[in-house]
């Protein structure tokens, strides 16, 4: 599978986010898949990318032109992708993904994270999703989307598109596995999207 990681991209992070990111791109490798990232080198997603290399795994990076311009490019990757501006950048990693992966990160991972989710809840898509935790990072935001279901802003299937894991055995586990298909009725569309 070609199977997209969303990870930070941050210098200011605790190095077991980074040691976490190599420890994907290793077992990502390990098990034939193939990495979609965002191309750049640093932190997360540089980790990542280098340690599926280093494990035999092929690589496709996505950036755009401003990013590669302040020379963070992964020039290594066994295929790099120059888009226009980060609108394409996300399709493009859409386009070349059969599975998705969102380690921690920031505000970039989370709009990266919803982009797919929600497409997953409208049915857009079928792909794996999975969020890969191990600290709870995104304890919050779990509870904040429970929160909003409870006062009806979406639908109670919207946790049955996504899988929440804290082990990298147990992230590789879902992403493997073929999920089941979220089909939202006509009534339901506008409540996903709330």
């Amino acid at each position: 599978m070609n199977i997209c990681v969303f990870c930070a991209s941050s210098l200011r992070i605790d190095r077991k986010y980074v040691d976490l990111a190599r420890e994907v791109g290793a077992e990502l490798a390990r098990r034939g898949h193939t990495l979609v990232s965002g191309g750049a080198t640093v932190s997360c997603m540089g980790a990542v990318t280098a340690a599926a290399r280093a494990a035999g795994g092929f690589t496709i990076g996505v950036i755009p032109q401003v990013l590669v311009d302040i020379e963070v490019a992964d020039n290594d990757s066994d295929e790099l992708i120059v888009t226009a501006g980060m609108r394409e950048r996300k399709g493009v990693m859409d386009a070349r993904s059969d599975a998705f992966l969102v380690l921690p990160g920031g505000i970039g991972t989370l709009e990266e994270l919803f982009e797919i989710w929600t497409a997953r809840v409208l049915g857009i898509h079928d792909r794996p999703l999975v969020i890969l935790d191990p600290w709870g990072l995104y304890e919050p935001l779990r509870k904040l989307v429970t929160g909003m279901h409870a006062e009806g802003f979406t639908r109670a299937d919207v946790f049955d598109a996504i899988s929440w894991t804290t082990t990298v055995e147990e992230a590789f586990a879902h992403l493997e596995a073929r999920p089941q298909p979220v089909r939202p009725s006509i009534a339901e569309l506008g409540e996903a999207t709330g």
